[in-house]
């Protein structure tokens, strides 16, 4: 039995642009593949840097290039974490709960506080979140749109109520935002660094849900002293990354291809929601959930009784997988995320009733 899989947040086989990639690659290759061979910064490959700062309004210095995302994120933390040190504390993160587990674990690693607060179908707790901020942070970490794992999107009002909060207590808000141009219908409200005014806001994006993850591409925006600290650790770390995969990227996206290809993903990825909101209403109609606007994931209530880890080995007996919610949060045992993104559009179905039926196996054990 083949196994169908909600459990990686990836995109689709078909998904995936090959050709273009293929062809943006043997392009930047024949021009300069000296280069390309070559060690770069650790800031990152230069024309990409410029593409993406004058994409966000900011200076080139401001911009880090990283391996994805998580790993641009791993080394900010550990700035954060030094310079706490250096001042006789311990650092402090604020994250939404639920939130990306992978965060959670390299905070925890590096010995950071984690402050959690509430997250709803209209995003962060805002009110929670000041409260949080007023006590004091090194940093606060929000996925506003279309977040990982809940799916849920700040609303317009809320992500001003979070922009005055920043100002007010002087907390860096990281913005984290790989899905933001995946919209279904309407697109979600501007970005929190959209709105920053003066307050700190930082920014963080990744090419891996929008082009390629195999690219490991991603990028921050940060304040210029932080965003030095970042591509220095980097460079100390491991002196730069591939330099191949971020002029792909940046060939990929200035040949006027990127666009298409966002449009595509779109559509690819709202007809798999609505495949998995059929399934889940007459397979498992005693689970709630809300409706993503767009992304990767759909965040489910199971039915009364069950706490999600006690489904997994059920689950994988019938040829399923998810994440269970206590890997995002404390208080998500009994929450499950399910990435509709990767499964073949005629498998969800069947993945959802098997599902079902391992929710049924773990009720009648408990």
């Amino acid at each position: 039995m083949e196994t169908i899989a909600f459990a990686r947040g990836v995109p689709a086989p078909e998904m995936l642009p090959v050709d273009e990639l293929q062809a943006a690659s043997a392009r930047v290759f024949e021009r300069d593949p000296v280069r390309l061979l070559s060690y770069g910064t650790g800031g990152g490959y230069d024309p990409l840097r410029r593409s993406l700062a004058e994409r966000h309004g900011v200076e080139p210095e401001r911009v880090v290039v990283t391996t994805g995302s998580l790993q641009g994120f791993s080394l900010l933390a550990q700035v954060l974490a030094r310079r706490a040190t250096l001042e006789g504390r311990r650092a402090r993160v604020i994250v939404e709960e639920p939130t990306y587990d992978r965060p959670l674990l390299l905070l925890e690693r590096l010995g950071i506080e984690v402050v959690p607060v509430p997250l709803d179908g209209e995003g962060v707790d805002v009110e929670a979140l000041d409260r949080a901020m007023a006590r004091g942070a090194d940093l606060a970490y929000l996925i506003p749109t279309y977040q990982n794992p809940a799916g849920a999107t700040l609303t317009a009002s809320r992500r001003r109520a979070v922009v005055a909060s920043a100002e007010r207590h002087g907390v860096l808000v990281l913005e984290d935002d790989p899905y933001g141009l995946l919209h279904f219908e309407e697109p979600a409200p501007p970005t929190l660094f959209s709105q920053r005014g003066e307050a700190p806001v930082a920014f963080s994006g990744s090419f891996s849900k929008t082009v390629a993850p195999g690219l490991r591409v991603g990028w921050f925006v940060l304040p210029e002293e932080l965003a030095f600290d970042v591509a220095t650790l980097a460079n100390d770390t491991y002196i730069s990354a591939s330099v191949l995969g971020q002029a792909t990227v940046h060939e990929f996206v200035e040949s006027g291809a990127f666009e298409p290809n966002v449009e595509r993903a779109r559509g690819m990825l709202a007809e798999r929601r609505t495949h998995i909101l059929d399934a889940l209403e007459r397979h498992l109609p005693e689970a709630t959930f809300t409706a993503p606007a767009g992304g990767y994931f759909i965040w489910i209530r199971l039915p009364d009784g069950l706490d999600a880890a006690s489904v997994v080995a059920p689950a994988a007996a019938e040829g399923v997988t998810f994440i269970p919610g206590i890997s995002f949060g404390a208080d998500c045992g009994a929450y499950a995320r399910l990435a509709f993104s990767s499964p073949p559009v005629d498998q969800i179905d069947a993945g959802v009733q098997r599902l079902a039926a391992a929710c049924t196996a773990a009720l009648a054990l408990a």
